[in-house]
């Protein structure tokens, strides 16, 4: 995967955090594995905080300020820039937008709703206001930008591969206005299109399948293991256990195996938001 540029420190917080550790790190003389030795974190994962892309976790941050004698600023500001990484998501979520960045290929098993990635920011608002109705117009407006922030990741010269996989009943069975599902549909066939992505979805005919019960994102990476993140109602975890892994990676490639084909699914992702415009237009007509 080819080296990313180095972030705008003006970016966020945490690209101001990293720049300055960088600067810190430069200044004392020291390379990125000098400055993580006798720590327990590797010079890669340093190297991403420095980018702005991974957050500083505080073992880390005590080393760091010991190692530069900043008198703990790195330790002080360590939360603060958490903070800063999660507005728009939840404490357990924060790291994956950017893992999704790093990764060479991410694959994704969405049973109920369409990928977060792959979301309109009117489809979004509808998830909220009908899944989440007691959330503040503030924390919605939040959680949407944070939402539409990580779509940028489309933008990306070095994006990752991008796979994902869902059931019928995700387009076909929604509260969702008929205007709402046919932007979202038509925005999900020229994304995957357009970046060579591939969507696969599992007909309603198909009862039984693997990984019937909860979400799946399986993240590759050019140097570290595949992780997964898998999200239930009210909780999320990130998996790096490998022999949970392994399951993971067998039951999605089973799961591929039962889905319909590329071609077939975006036939009919084509055919559901011709539906959908076709019902909008209607309702858009004077009585």
């Amino acid at each position: 995967m080819p080296a990313k540029k180095d972030p705008d420190a003006s970016e966020s917080i945490p690209s101001f955090y990293g720049a300055e550790l960088r600067y810190r790190r430069e200044l004392a003389g020291l390379t990125l594995e000098q400055m993580v030795e006798g720590s327990f974190r590797g010079a890669s994962y340093l190297s991403l905080i420095e980018r702005g892309e991974r957050r500083m976790p505080p073992d880390l941050a005590r080393h760091v300020d010991k190692k530069l004698g900043t008198d703990g600023f790195f330790e002080r500001r360590c939360e603060d820039t958490a903070k800063a990484r999660r507005v728009g998501h939840s404490a357990n979520f924060e790291d994956v937008p950017d893992l999704e960045k790093q990764a060479m290929s991410l694959e994704e098993w969405q049973p109920e709703i369409i990928p977060g990635l792959l979301q309109t920011a009117a489809y979004m608002s509808g998830l909220i206001r009908h899944g989440a109705p007691y959330t503040t117009p503030e924390t919605a407006a939040e959680r949407i930008s944070a939402r539409m922030a990580r779509a940028k990741l489309w933008e990306l010269p070095d994006r990752p591969q991008y796979w994902a996989i869902v059931r019928e009943s995700v387009i076909r069975n929604t509260p969702l206005s008929a205007v709402v599902m046919a932007e979202q549909l038509e925005h999900v066939a020229a994304l995957i299109r357009s970046t060579q992505s591939v969507f696969q979805i599992v007909p309603e005919t198909t009862f039984w399948h693997p990984l019937r019960r909860g979400t799946a994102k399986i993240m590759t990476f050019a140097d570290s293991p595949q992780l997964v993140w898998a999200d239930g109602n009210f909780v999320g975890q990130m998996i790096d256990y490998p022999p949970l892994v392994r399951q993971y990676r067998q039951a999605y490639d089973l799961l591929r195996a039962a889905a319909l084909s590329p071609e077939a699914s975006l036939a009919l992702i084509d055919e559901a938001a011709r539906t959908y415009r076709d019902e909008a237009d209607k309702e858009a007509r004077p009585a």
